[in-house]
């Protein structure tokens, strides 16, 4: 029997699982924004601000799909200011759903037009990197596993890269 598969491209299915994650993310970023309002927008704002710094680089979204950002400088996990850096496409809409009614509909436009981009981005581009990526100079890799820390690539170990 012949097993039919979502997709075989494993970078096909690691863009899809980066959206998945991101948009787990955005669930939290939603019900915080809903049920806290208009406090839970600011609560939104410093969660996806800050949310890839958390635990070793993963947000709850990329934790719960096995995914880790870190930083191209060196391999470390994401920063504070990465982070927040990375993820200005997503807080600057919601710091104008601040304003009621006429904020709501044009962060909801601005919101879309970012996303749209970044998801494009993502899908199109042959490094998977998204707008915030290239803005904070990080990188979604495989998850930390149970000790929490992010595997360096082998060509930002001291000495170049590894011997094949």
């Amino acid at each position: 029997m012949r097993r039919r598969y979502f997709s075989k491209d494993p970078v096909e299915v690691g863009k899809l699982v980066r959206l998945i994650a991101k948009a787990v993310d955005m669930f939290i970023v939603l019900l915080l924004s809903i049920f806290f309002f208009p406090l839970g927008i600011v609560l939104s704002m410093v969660y996806i601000s800050l949310a890839d710094s958390l635990q070793n680089g993963q947000s709850v979204g990329k934790r719960l799909m096995g995914l880790a950002v870190i930083s191209l400088e060196d391999g470390s996990p994401c920063s504070k200011r990465q982070s927040f850096v990375r993820n200005l496409p997503i807080s600057i809409p919601l710091a104008i759903a601040v304003i009621p009614f006429i904020g709501w509909i044009f962060s909801c436009m601005v919101g879309a037009l970012f996303l749209g981009l970044e998801t494009y981005l993502l899908c199109m581009l042959d490094s998977g990197h998204r707008l915030g990526d290239v803005m904070a100079d990080t990188s979604v890799t495989a998850g930390a596993g149970s000790s929490g820390a992010v595997a360096k690539p082998a060509d930002w170990l001291p000495g170049g890269p590894a011997p094949i």
